[in-house]
């Protein structure tokens, strides 16, 4: 299955397996094992060793949550959105704002390297030498990404009982973002249809 860097970020909200919400993001030692775990995902100006998150970087990351959530419930609509978030969702014009700005922190410029004896290839160059900047402008970039490319039409928000992910849909019949929630929402509705109320 394709990874995407937004439905990572968005997915650091997550059910807990206990009837609540976990979030991955809740200290600055859990966001900094966070980012690491999204190395393969990031650009190469993006080194994920040398970063730690402080709590200045962890709440930015937090914010550009809220804001990339928000907008995923607006593209999953009118199918509701994830219950993590669905009473308290940031505005659609505050989010795309948020996002946005975010997204223009850090200015990068991409640059052809060709060896004499070599394939061309591309890298960003940046002018930004904050790596908290450029990470979050990072994750806010490939929100828009995600937002205006084909994938958000197959996004949705998965409907198992307590799960708060989101999803990209892979084949037609998919309601679920993972096989355990699918068993889950089934034995739920079994438990419904043999325990109703006459």
């Amino acid at each position: 299955m394709e990874r995407w860097l937004a439905l990572e970020l968005a997915s650091t909200i997550r059910h807990d397996g206990d009837g609540g919400v976990t979030d991955d993001l809740a200290t600055a030692g859990e966001t900094t094992r966070w980012i690491h775990d999204q190395d393969s995902l990031l650009p190469a100006h993006i080194r994920t060793g040398e970063l730690a998150a402080d709590e200045d970087l962890r709440q930015g990351i937090v914010e550009l949550r809220a804001a990339v959530r928000a907008l995923f419930a607006r593209a999953v609509s009118p199918a509701p959105p994830s219950p993590a978030d669905a009473h308290h969702l940031m505005p659609v014009d505050r989010a795309l704002t948020h996002l946005n700005t975010t997204a223009a922190r850090e200015l990068i410029a991409p640059q052809l390297e060709w060896p004499h004896e070599g394939t061309p290839a591309a890298r960003l160059l940046t002018a930004q030498n904050d790596p908290h900047t450029g990470l979050v402008a990072t994750l806010a970039r490939a929100a828009v990404d995600f937002l205006s490319g084909p994938q958000r039409e197959q996004l949705r928000a998965c409907t198992a009982p307590r799960c708060v992910r989101y999803f990209v849909k892979s084949h037609g019949r998919q309601e679920w973002c993972k096989a355990s929630c699918g068993n889950r929402a089934r034995a739920a509705r079994h438990y419904r249809r043999h325990h109703a109320s006459p």
